[in-house]
């Protein structure tokens, strides 16, 4: 069996933590270097559902897109719920890895799993990295459809093919308009609209999306028509955790670990209902 730090290693060959924005709290969180690793769960929140999941399945190390503290703390007493994660994970010997912005613009990174979740081809980055020579890491991406379909069949697709929340798929836009090229981002996405007006494409897929800059943008009469597609940030995310997931067995495979590789299909959206407003002539498939 590896030990952590090589499999860390590897993690850190796929996501490197110098590509994470400056802001941002990546890399090993808790782990000892010399334990061997011979399970790992991919999740995106390390939440403590997640770290009871990582328990009772045997993990020895957790990957999660989020991380745990991002802004810094000051105590990781039980007492606090991050802090139960914390020693939840210690008591257990679970290591817990982080791989968030730098797994966002990564080749292939969050976007691209949630392009292929969606049959959508690959086109280029939406926002390009200036330090990459062939032009293929960045934020977001620009895709082809296979075959046009309307906003309305695209928001059913995203519907079914993303996991399940209480949100399920907003949209913004005619629901009859044709869609051939869309820009997708993982996670929140409505700083990206400058990006995606320049891309010149049909929707934007993405979570997150605020009143007054979706309103504005949807609203611009100077600009041709685009539909705005908004899903839970966590379902936009969690086809990461399968990518992932296949990139590290390809690496234990090759260097011959045997490791258990396992996405956590516990859903952590923090919305658990949803009430549908009365139709009005105006929603999709509303009758006139």
């Amino acid at each position: 069996m590896p030990r952590l730090s090589e499999v860390i290693a590897a993690l850190d060959n796929l996501w490197p933590a110098e590509r994470a924005e400056s802001w941002d709290a990546v890399g090993t969180v808790v782990g000892d270097p010399g334990q061997e690793v011979s399970r790992v769960l991919f999740a995106v929140d390390p939440v403590q559902e997640i770290a009871d999941e990582a328990v009772e399945l045997g993990a020895d190390l957790l990957v999660t897109h989020h991380p745990l503290y991002l802004r810094g703390t000051t105590t990781v007493a039980a007492s606090t719920f991050k802090g139960r994660v914390v020693h939840t994970l210690i008591k257990h010997d679970i290591a817990l890895h982080v791989a968030h912005t730098n797994a966002d613009t990564a080749d292939p990174g969050v976007s691209d799993a949630l392009a292929g979740a969606l049959d959508l081809d690959v086109v280029r980055p939406l926002v390009p990295d200036p330090s990459d020579p062939e032009g293929r890491r960045g934020l977001g991406r620009v895709c082809e459809l296979r075959h046009p379909l309307t906003v309305r069949e695209l928001a059913a697709r995203a519907a079914e093919r993303l996991p399940a929340t209480a949100q399920g798929i907003r949209v913004a836009g005619d629901p009859e308009a044709i869609v051939r090229t869309v820009a997708v981002s993982g996670g929140s996405g409505d700083s990206l609209f400058a990006s995606v007006r320049a891309a010149g494409v049909d929707a934007f897929l993405t979570a997150d999306l605020r009143h007054h800059p979706a309103a504005e943008f949807v609203a611009d009469r100077d600009h041709s028509p685009l539909a705005l597609l908004d899903a839970a940030h966590w379902a936009t995310e969690w086809p990461w955790c399968e990518l992932g997931a296949a990139q590290l067995d390809e690496i234990s495979d090759r260097n011959g670990w045997d490791l258990r590789v396992h996405v956590s299909k516990t859903v952590t959206d923090p919305w658990t209902a949803h009430a549908a407003s009365a139709p009005t002539s105006s929603a999709m498939g509303a009758p006139n």
